[in-house]
């Protein structure tokens, strides 16, 4: 879907300016960070905020980021933006930079170095157009996990699995014991969502970026996606008993044993923290579903909308600044489940699973996420298209997969 944007002469009766009165100011802050484990990393920042003098004013939007970007975009184009909003790394605010909606914060990043601290470059080269950067990178969020919950195999008696193959084998076990095998909530992200992990995982690094990166759509229809396809499969009828819609409600299903596992990026870490759970002894995870361990540099950065009141576009500043403070990203990527995008912080206190990632990350094996690869209208495609295979178990593989290959082909 694409949006329609003001003219940029909108953009030019806006005042820019960095040096401003150091006056403190409330500054509305507008996110999806709406479950328990998300809003107690929110709350991180928010206080970080607050301790510089000046005043988060939360704007949380539920729903998920599908629900809550047509809502921050319309507001932006719409002449009453906040005074910062969310976004994920990649593609999402593309238009609006373009629009001359957004500030530009290089001057900033110049002065304060980021380029020398946030790490791996790929964050920043996210946050960057035509030379400028127009967003903070605040962690590196990663798809590529399977979440297993300890209590439902030691129900079903079969062994904890090693990796995707073994977690498809133990399913009948599973369902025998009452248990669904894998939790899909209904929104269509996380369908799209699990087979992008299932393709990294199931066809390798270099399919995924032959498909999403190189746009192949040949390569897209052929032999070695078909396998991946088997694999949605495989996950369709294993989530085909979860009755619920939101993903922290399908983690739930985890956390409290009437799921087996649920593919879900590591931000479901902050809803096992909430409920007391501990890595390796309650959960057990899987970075890249035992197969194929890397971590896409996928995550959220906060951009900054052009605002006119000179105080807040100074608070705007402090922000910027305190959401890259060593103590934040500590704070905040320890409640949240991610990694900090700095590599100079102290990270003793990080669980199992945290641990696992930091490793993956510190070997380079790493990949671009699809928000950076793909473009909002190439993604609501897909998500459309995953939606429908989930939710319709006489969708062919094939005509699934030829719809695939069709968007890719149609992709920019």
């Amino acid at each position: 879907m694409r949006y329609k944007f003001l003219t940029a002469a909108f953009a030019a009766t806006v005042a820019l300016n960095f040096a401003g009165p150091a006056g403190a100011t409330d500054l509305e802050v507008t996110h999806w960070w709406t479950s328990g484990g998300e809003a107690a990393a929110v709350a991180e920042l928010a206080k970080a905020f607050d301790a510089t003098g000046n005043h988060w004013v939360d704007g949380a939007i539920a729903g998920s980021g599908g629900t809550a970007r047509p809502i921050m975009i319309s507001r932006i184009t719409g002449g009453d933006p906040m005074g910062a909003t969310q976004f994920n790394h990649g593609r999402q605010a593309e238009e609006l930079v373009q629009a001359g909606l957004m500030r530009d914060l290089t001057d900033l990043a110049t002065k304060d170095k980021w380029a020398e601290i946030v790490r791996p470059k790929s964050l920043l080269d996210s946050c960057t157009i035509d030379g400028k950067i127009y967003c903070v990178p605040v962690n590196i969020h990663s798809w590529q996990w399977l979440w297993l919950s300890n209590e439902a195999f030691q129900k079903a008696g079969v062994p904890m699995p090693k990796d995707w193959n073994e977690f498809v084998a133990a399913a009948p076990a599973l369902e025998k014991a009452g248990i669904i095998p894998l939790a899909v909530g209904g929104q269509s992200w996380q369908a799209s969502g699990a087979f992008d992990v299932l393709l990294a995982a199931v066809g390798g690094t270099d399919a995924f970026l032959k498909v999403y990166k190189d746009k192949d759509a040949k390569f897209a229809a052929g032999p070695e996606i078909a396998k991946v396809f088997k694999a949605a499969d495989d996950a369709r009828k294993m989530a085909k008993n979860t009755n619920v819609q939101d993903w922290n409600q399908a983690t739930n299903l985890v956390i409290t044993g009437k799921a087996g596992g649920q593919i879900m990026g590591d931000w479901a870490q902050g809803e096992f923290q909430v409920a007391g759970k501990t890595a390796g002894k309650d959960y057990t995870c899987l970075p890249g579903l035992g197969l194929n361990e890397v971590i896409a540099t996928g995550g959220d950065a906060f951009y900054f909308p052009l605002l006119k009141d000179e105080a807040k576009s100074k608070a705007q500043e402090v922000l910027a600044e305190t959401l890259l403070d060593p103590k934040t990203q500590v704070a905040f990527n320890l409640k949240k489940g991610s990694l900090p995008v700095r590599g100079d912080v102290d990270l003793n206190a990080a669980n199992d699973c945290m641990k696992k990632g930091l490793a993956i990350l510190a070997k380079g094996a790493v990949i671009p996420w699809t928000d950076q690869l793909l473009s909002q209208d190439s993604q609501t495609q897909k998500q459309d298209l995953f939606s429908e295979f989930f939710a319709k178990p006489d969708m062919t593989l094939e005509e699934a997969q030829k719809r695939f290959a069709d968007i890719i082909a149609s992709a920019n």
